[in-house]
């Protein structure tokens, strides 16, 4: 196949020049030492991991930080704006720290000067605050503010600031800059000195066109104009993007203004960017507030304030990140010893570039049609038009494109790190992917806004998917993209790729017999049971060793003995006949979140759903929750709640039983503050004794935590719903909501899928149990027809009364066996497939409030009476229905 990944360097230069024999080849690496060496000295960290996001931000080196750790280390730094003798030291190395950047951008401080900055985006917000602008009034023309479509939002925003002044602001496409020779026009009025601002960005963020630098002095002379108006024009150049693998000559290319960001040349520090102001055009800008260090003098009762003379210091307000702009040093250092220089780097990012962009353009499926759609203004002809950033859509063979979303859920599963939606350019984005200002309204309407994974609105891309190279890329990080492209698309569904390998835990099975022993807990305390938890613990359906790994025991006399439906029922869409089929088969709880499933025949339920459901998780040492989608080996941890006892034992193989309690103790308990899902959450941490077995199951440290009992977390109206009448939705540390419900008929279609032998008769690749038990179900129906559930309104288990809010849309955990922590991604790529658009599977449920005065039971054969919606047309649902998994 012409686009298949290749072997090694030499295919990479036949491939590259196959086009054009005679075009120049261009470097790969940094001269006789192997990149390859250098990843594994430097980068380490990134063994078995392809990371393509280097526009987002790019990865800094290991001799970097330990270099600035020494200087550190070695000596002490104080305030820059004391005279001590640590103060003056702090001084004079942010200077030569400033004389360095200059020197960088092959300039100096004859005519520019550094302004440092939270980023490239405080940077333009102090040029837009602090720029001459002349107000437009009733008969005088104003200063004019104009920038390119394609730029990012931050350059955008700055229209705001202008338009609070009555500056007209004017949106450009790069088409419509019009030469002022060719119309005839003068190219400039020397007697109007009107200042007008023309932004625009070195190199786009979105496709990596990299727009004329001669536009600077076009624009600055009259030559070009934005607009057809009179006055001097400034030009602001954006080059964030553009400096993070390029060499940018400011002595030959003279912009006003000059915003950058140093995490994108070194990855560290974050937070840290500058103002390169050209000295002509300084003494122009206006300050209004002044902070600490800005002041020559100033007097608090009057209305008093000198300036610093130093550009530089007038708008630096208060103390620099000091330490952060010293460590810009050791980042000049690394990357001119490691690379030899931005024009090595711009060489070697955009032949990987160059080389993915040829590949993917000539993937085919077995009929002809194209497997990407790129997106791009150039031809990827040379590294002075095209920057290393490719920007496409996946489509199927059909022509459709296929979400963003579900294209970086899959990347996940190969461990390539990419990123998707619209990348801050929503001029690009619309332009690119033809969508009009309309469509735009109509999606946030829909309820789709920037940052979300709603990447189809009606069958039309919301975003696209970006991967893009740094100076550390390889050859092989290309090879294993292009090798994901072609498993996930171009394989059948009869000729599986080899599956991923285990999690890193050295088992290559079930857990063992050892591992499901019985538990024997020690007597302790206990207060008193409620009402459920105590008919549960004296009925003889309580079975303290029933787990997920257990034969399912057989289901108990229905809590229901109707088998047609009643008048009323019928009136309300209660399926005909089908009482009878869908009965409850098996119940699970998942008391730690991501941890593996505990299964029971009878459970109580509260008001936040199965009694213990995910009121535990496990956080690492940042107390960030730990999901399987990062440690996949969460699912060997396996809780088993002892209801009578009050403890939970948590067991895994190769490990000591330990009890954790089930209830914390009020006196010696700290309530610490965690994040689920954007809500921030009240919790107490479980204590030392289970952190540290924790830690050494994983081999890093990890804290086991647990809601607070007096934190309430509502549940969020979404799924275009209304709560049932009397609904009190809380919520335990699930992501959703309270229930996840899947029909057995639906896995089964999914298993007929998944195991569809080929001609060879291939061997069972999952199993039904393997299946159910990866979508995390807490209750598990009979049902009697595959989807069936997605047209339910409402369900009846017992006395229970139930509401659906809609389909759980997957992530890539049900691709990791619950039993093994074995990776296997064509779960999801065959329920991709299968479900055309959405990957979804279930459907969540939310319980109207429960009076706990009595015992409420949910129980393996209680009968479900399902509800059907109204107006439900086959299985599609709206396009805009977009929800998050609940599984974790």
């Amino acid at each position: 196949m012409a686009g298949a990944a290749a072997e090694s360097g030499r295919e990479l230069w036949t491939f590259a020049g196959s086009r054009d024999p005679s075009a120049p080849r261009l470097a790969y690496g940094y001269g006789p030492g192997s990149l390859r060496e250098l990843r594994a000295r430097e980068f380490g960290r990134l063994a078995g991991t392809v990371y393509l996001d280097h526009a987002g931000a790019t990865l800094f080196s290991q001799s970097q930080l330990e270099s600035f750790t020494s200087d550190l280390m070695e000596n002490t730094y104080g305030n820059p704006h004391s005279q001590n003798i640590s103060s003056k030291l702090t001084y004079d190395t942010v200077e030569q720290v400033r004389y360095r950047i200059l020197a960088h951008f092959h300039t100096t401080a004859e005519d520019y000067t550094v302004i440092f900055t939270a980023g490239s985006t405080a940077a333009l917000k102090l040029v837009a605050e602090a720029f001459p602008w002349v107000s437009q009034g009733p008969e005088s023309s104003g200063s004019r503010f104009c920038y390119l479509t394609d730029s990012h939002t931050s350059v955008v925003g700055m229209r705001n600031v202008t338009m609070a002044i009555n500056v007209i602001s004017t949106p450009v496409r790069p088409e419509d800059l019009w030469s002022a020779e060719e119309h005839g026009a003068s190219a400039s009025n020397p007697d109007c000195q009107l200042p007008h601002l023309f932004c625009y960005p070195a190199q786009s963020n979105f496709s990596g066109v990299r727009y004329p630098l001669s536009w600077i002095e076009e624009v600055k002379s009259g030559r070009l104009r934005p607009v057809n108006t009179p006055g001097k024009w400034f030009v602001l150049l954006d080059a964030a993007s553009y400096v993070s693998t390029s060499p940018l000559d400011l002595s030959a290319h003279q912009a006003d203004f000059v915003p950058i960001s140093f995490y994108k040349i070194f990855g560290f520090p974050t937070g840290l960017g500058a103002l390169l102001v050209h000295n002509r055009a300084a003494p122009l800008l206006r300050k209004t507030y002044f902070g600490g260090g800005t002041a020559s003098a100033y007097l608090a009762g009057e209305d008093f304030y000198i300036p610093r003379q130093s550009v530089a210091q007038r708008f630096e307000d208060g103390t620099i990140s000091f330490l952060d702009v010293i460590a810009l040093k050791h980042g000049f250092d690394t990357l001119e010893r490691l690379t030899g220089g931005m024009e090595n780097i711009k060489q070697h990012t955009f032949t990987l570039a160059q080389y993915t962009y040829m590949a993917l353009s000539s993937l085919q499926y077995p009929n002809g049609a194209p497997v990407v759609r790129i997106y791009s203004d150039s031809e990827f002809s040379s590294p002075e038009v095209q920057g290393p950033i490719i920007n496409f859509n996946v489509l199927d063979d059909k022509g459709n494109i296929i979400g963003y979303s579900q294209v970086d859920k899959m990347a996940s599963l190969y461990n390539i790190h990419l990123r998707t939606g619209c990348f801050c350019n929503t001029g690009a984005c619309q332009r690119h992917l033809g969508i009009s200002n309309e469509m735009v309204r109509k999606h946030f309407q829909a309820g789709h806004v920037c940052g979300d994974n709603m990447d189809l609105i009606d069958g039309q891309p919301t975003g696209s998917v970006r991967i893009s190279f740094g100076y550390m890329s390889t050859l092989d990080d290309v090879q294993a993209f292009l090798r994901f492209i072609i498993d996930t698309r171009l394989h059948s569904s009869g000729d599986w790729p080899v599956p991923q390998a285990h999690a890193d835990t050295g088992e290559t099975g079930a857990p063992s017999a050892d591992s499901q022993a019985d538990v024997t807990p020690a007597v302790m305390g206990r207060r008193s049971l409620s009402p459920q938890e105590d008919a549960l613990t004296g009925s003889r359906v309580w079975n303290n060793s029933s787990t997920v790994n257990a034969v399912p025991v057989a289901p108990p006399v229905c809590d229901v003995a109707r088998t047609q439906p009643t008048p009323s029922e019928k009136a309300a869409g209660v399926l005909e006949g089908a009482l009878g089929p869908h009965v409850v088969t098996n119940l699970y709880l998942y008391p730690i979140k991501s941890c593996a499933a505990f299964e029971v025949t009878r459970w109580p339920v509260g008001n936040q759903g199965l009694l213990y459901d995910r009121s535990w998780m496990v956080v690492n040492h940042n107390g960030v929750c730990l999901s399987q989608k990062q440690e996949p080996r969460l699912c060997l941890i396996q809780p088993f709640i002892d209801l009578r006892q009050r403890i939970m034992v948590i067991k895994a193989k190769g490990m000591e039983p330990i009890e954790v309690p089930l209830e914390e103790n009020s006196e010696r308990t700290q309530i610490r503050q965690s994040r689920v899902c954007a809500d921030r959450v009240s919790t107490y941490d479980c204590g030392e004794k289970i952190s540290s077995w924790l830690s050494t199951f994983f081999g890093r440290p990890c804290h086991l935590i647990k809601q607070s009992s007096n934190s309430q977390r509502n549940a969020k109206k979404k799924h275009g719903k209304d709560q049932l009448p009397g609904t009190m939705a809380t919520l335990s540390l699930v992501n959703e909501a309270q229930y996840l419900l899947i029909n057995t008929s639906s896995i089964l279609e999914l298993h007929r899928q998944l195991n569809t032998s080929d001609e060879n008769g291939k061997d069972e690749l999952f199993s039904v149990k393997d299946l159910s038990l990866r979508f995390r179900a807490n209750i598990i129906i009979n049902g009697k027809r595959a989807f069936e559930e997605e047209k339910w309104d409402e369900i009846s288990i017992g006395s229970l009364r139930f509401q659906v809010l809609g389909p759980c849309h997957r992530c890539q955990m049900i691709c990791i066996d619950q039993q093994t922590g074995q990776r296997n991604q064509h779960v999801f790529q065959k329920l991709s497939e299968s479900r055309e658009t959405k990957v979804n599977f279930g459907m969540y449920l939310m319980h109207a409030s429960l009076d706990l005065s009595s015992p409420c039971f949910l129980s393996v054969g209680s009968q479900v009476l399902p509800v059907l919606k109204e107006n439900v047309k086959g299985h599609d649902l709206p396009a805009s229905e977009k929800h998050q998994d609940v599984t974790s």
